[in-house]
């Protein structure tokens, strides 16, 4: 195929095992193939390559599944390829007939009868293999040492490298975009591509996922299945959005991009050739900038189910009025970057009092400069004199609080007057500043607590 032929009638595909569970690097391919297919208008095959029947699950079936509809990424055709046992057969029978494989007795195992095992054998033509990678450019292989490989374990049990040529032959697979540990399948698989009357589609192997420490990525190291992620509140647009920068690069500073902008703005050529190593730190501050452009509603939604995850929350069997979640989404966004930091946050009391009075020692009410007890005493009884006599409508925004205390602070002392009321309504050293804590607790709990704090100084 010439080069200005690359991008024409372009057909991917992703063909995950399920084996286990669809990991990042999985990901990251399916994600590659849909972008570099819906950049050249082509089309997307998903095939389940199920054919290790002793190791394919159908609750990682029903995983890749899962995770592919989160993320929203949608395939024009989808196979299993256990269901094309009789068209691997034929396959199979054909090289055979046609003298290019054979049946060979192995010293494999002995059955229960003493006889050896049966396994069909490519033959091998010890060509030296050249072609094209779209990242790594010309690549070339010398078959001679691969000798007559197993491509079946029977006419109706093909292995790996025999079914995936088979099925990208007849399916009209004309890119193959996968993980570089698959170069070593390259050259068997063309082989098996010329012998059986395929056009050997053109490849690009993209670097593996690192870890930190440039080793590879794993479970221990950070790595966790898509799963995991969705179940730690990771939005799939933040997921789309890093995974396609780990390993590309548009050419600019830009780092946020839709799924729309990624199809637009993908090239191939693009794709580094060395590893990509993952930062999950960085996955995380993506996730905050989609958390960012969420409305307030969407993110309560899905906010209120973390929160109520929270063992403390449970324990404590704390309610959750729809005004109480809406006063804490500015409060959460400030502090969380995925939806999980929620669950931790309450988790550790970081919150409790927006839910109960606060505990706390009255000598902690006392700014450090603010003239001792009886000065914070009187601060404190005058903020609810001009608190009281406010409007129920003043405290529904932060602004419309701050006006009524903001001259007073000023006037005496900002630390000693807006201190122990920030104290009396969090019981806590760091807490958001009073005006935000008033407008979520209301006008009748605010002047609850600021004259219980009143009562505590003695």
């Amino acid at each position: 195929m010439k080069k200005s032929d690359i991008h024409k009638g372009v057909v991917t595909r992703f063909a995950p095992s399920p084996t286990g569970n669809l990991h990042i690097g999985n990901f990251r391919t399916a994600l590659f193939n849909y972008l570099y297919a819906k950049r050249n208008a082509g089309k997307l095959i998903l095939r389940i390559e199920d054919t290790d029947r002793e190791r394919s699950k159908p609750e990682y079936e029903k995983n890749i599944w899962d995770g592919l509809d989160w993320l929203g990424l949608k395939f024009d055709k989808t196979y299993k390829q256990s269901e094309r046992g009789d068209i691997h057969s034929y396959y199979v029978s054909k090289l055979i007939t046609e003298g290019k494989a054979y049946i060979s007795k192995e010293e494999v195992g002995q059955n229960t009868e003493g006889k050896r095992d049966s396994v069909i054998r490519f033959k091998n033509p010890n060509k030296v293999i050249n072609f094209y990678d779209l990242i790594r450019g010309e690549i070339s292989f010398d078959t001679t040492e691969l000798g007559d490989f197993v491509i079946a374990k029977s006419l109706r049990e093909p292995l790996y490298n025999f079914a995936v040529v088979v099925d990208d032959h007849e399916m009209g697979i004309t890119h193959v975009i996968r993980g570089e540990d698959h170069i070593s399948n390259t050259p068997r698989q063309i082989l098996l591509g010329k012998a059986i009357g395929a056009t050997p589609p053109i490849y690009a192997h993209v670097p593996l996922i690192m870890a930190p420490d440039k080793s590879k990525l794993s479970k221990r190291k950070g790595a966790r299945s898509l799963t995991e992620y969705r179940e730690l509140g990771y939005l799939p647009e933040a997921m789309i959005n890093y995974m396609a920068l780990l390993g590309w690069n548009p050419g600019t500073n830009e780092e946020i991009f839709s799924l729309g902008d990624l199809v637009k703005r993908f090239d191939i050529a693009d794709v580094q050739k060395s590893g990509a190593v993952y930062n999950e730190e960085k996955l995380r501050w993506t996730n905050r900038e989609y958390l960012k452009r969420r409305t307030h509603a969407e993110i309560a939604i899905d906010a209120r189910k973390f929160l109520e995850e929270s063992s403390v929350f449970k324990e404590n069997k704390w309610e959750l009025s729809p005004e109480l979640m809406a006063g804490l989404i500015p409060v959460l966004l400030d502090r969380v970057s995925v939806y999980a930091d929620i669950t931790a946050l309450i988790d550790a009391h970081e919150f409790d009092y927006f839910f109960d009075t606060p505990k706390y020692d009255s000598k902690d009410l006392i700014w450090r400069d603010g003239g001792g007890t009886e000065n914070t005493k009187k601060f404190l009884e005058e903020s609810i004199a001009i608190l009281a006599d406010a409007p129920d409508k003043a405290f529904s925004e932060e602004d419309g609080v701050k006006q009524l205390l903001w001259g007073y602070a000023t006037e005496h002392g900002r630390g000693a007057v807006l201190w122990p009321v920030r104290f009396a309504l969090s019981g806590k050293m760091k807490s958001p500043d009073p005006f935000t804590l008033m407008s979520i607790l209301g006008k009748k709990e605010t002047l609850k607590r600021l004259k219980h704090a009143v009562g505590t100084l003695k």
